[in-house]
């Protein structure tokens, strides 16, 4: 029998079954049933391991089903790809950014205005760039490499996650302490 983890994992981060359920963007019923240790896709599984924040495979204590424990291998290692794709895509596009920006700035040197041209592709530039990654090049990013995310999400939960862990610190301030 294969024996999860969810419900501690869960309790380590102080969520309900409810608040897992909208993190995961699952039912709150599906939630139940995995603690609950029933069966479920990987792709739920999946759903449940990122908004926890661990690998699929710390989602159980154990794996005793071999084909199992090999099509969560399988998952994890097509998400380690995806998302290493995904992130050298992003970076030759930050490093394009660079360049360009670097061969625009030495050029404003030898422009009697060029301060004009260097304000306006390094502030302009950044603000176009954002607006497409945005707009163009995350909605392909998603399309191709389901699994992966984005930097902007992954970081956005990183401190979602910091942010819980200290106020779940802060929870136990003795009655007349003040927190800064």
């Amino acid at each position: 029998m294969n024996t999860t983890r969810i419900t501690e994992l869960r309790q380590a981060q102080g969520w309900t079954q409810e608040r897992l359920a909208n993190e995961s963007g699952v039912g709150l019923r599906t939630v139940q049933r995995l603690e609950a240790g029933q069966d479920a896709s990987l792709e739920t599984l999946s759903l449940v391991a990122d908004a926890l924040q661990v690998p699929v495979r710390d989602l159980f204590a154990s794996i005793e089903d071999d084909a199992l424990s090999s099509r969560v291998d399988s998952l994890q290692q097509r998400t380690d790809e995806q998302q290493a794709s995904r992130d050298r895509i992003t970076n030759a596009w930050k490093w394009l950014y660079v360049g360009i920006g670097i061969v625009c700035t030495l050029l404003s040197f030898t422009f009697p205005h060029g301060l004009v041209l260097f304000l306006s592709y390094w502030v302009g530039g950044y603000v176009i760039l954002t607006a497409l990654r945005r707009i163009v090049l995350e909605p392909q990013l998603d399309a191709r490499f389901p699994l992966s995310k984005e930097t902007r999400s992954r970081r956005a939960k990183r401190r979602a996650a910091a942010s819980a862990a200290s106020q779940s610190g802060n929870d136990h301030v003795p009655a007349g302490s003040s927190v800064q």
